[in-house]
């Protein structure tokens, strides 16, 4: 591996990480009546989101070995998809820590199912809000985020705000 290639691979650990983050404080303390929330009728609630994004995590972590291999998980409920949330970024961190080489570029794992991953956390937030459970705004540029650190437990936010 070239260092220009160990820097794009880190850089997209940073990302995973990040989506550990931030998916970590979206999740954390919802309200029991959240999950099933419908911001209209033909839109998915914020438990069908949260499958969607352990899908996405699955299948990337396939690209990546060059196995592609898509599953539409039902979702199976909150916590049992917060576990497979966090467990989807540690083993595709795992895999991008390691030695083995990526059956695809890298950048199309980023703009394929981890920006789609982001975009779904984000969705969640704004959810959030619409349902009455808001989490508290952050400065992202400030936060703690650690390569490698990827499971529920996170850094406390640095910079809050309402």
């Amino acid at each position: 591996m070239t260092r220009e290639s160990d820097s794009a691979r880190e850089l997209l650990r940073h990302t995973v990480a990040t989506l550990a983050y931030r998916g970590g404080k979206t999740l954390r303390d919802a309200d029991a009546n959240f999950i099933a929330f419908r911001a209209d009728e033909k839109t998915r609630t914020p438990l069908e989101i949260l499958a969607h994004i352990g899908d996405l995590l699955a299948w990337g972590l396939s690209i990546a070995q060059g196995q592609e291999k898509w599953s539409g998980a039902k979702p199976k409920g909150w916590d049992y998809e917060m576990e497979r949330f966090f467990k989807g970024l540690k083993n595709f961190d795992e895999f991008l820590a390691s030695e083995d080489p990526l059956a695809c570029p890298m950048e199309k794992l980023f703009q394929g199912p981890i920006a789609d991953a982001l975009t779904h956390v984000g969705q969640i937030a704004m959810l959030r809000r619409l349902a009455g459970d808001p989490m508290r705004g952050e400065n992202y540029f400030v936060a703690e985020i650690t390569v490698g650190k990827v499971g529920v437990d996170q850094a406390e936010p640095r910079f809050e705000f309402e």
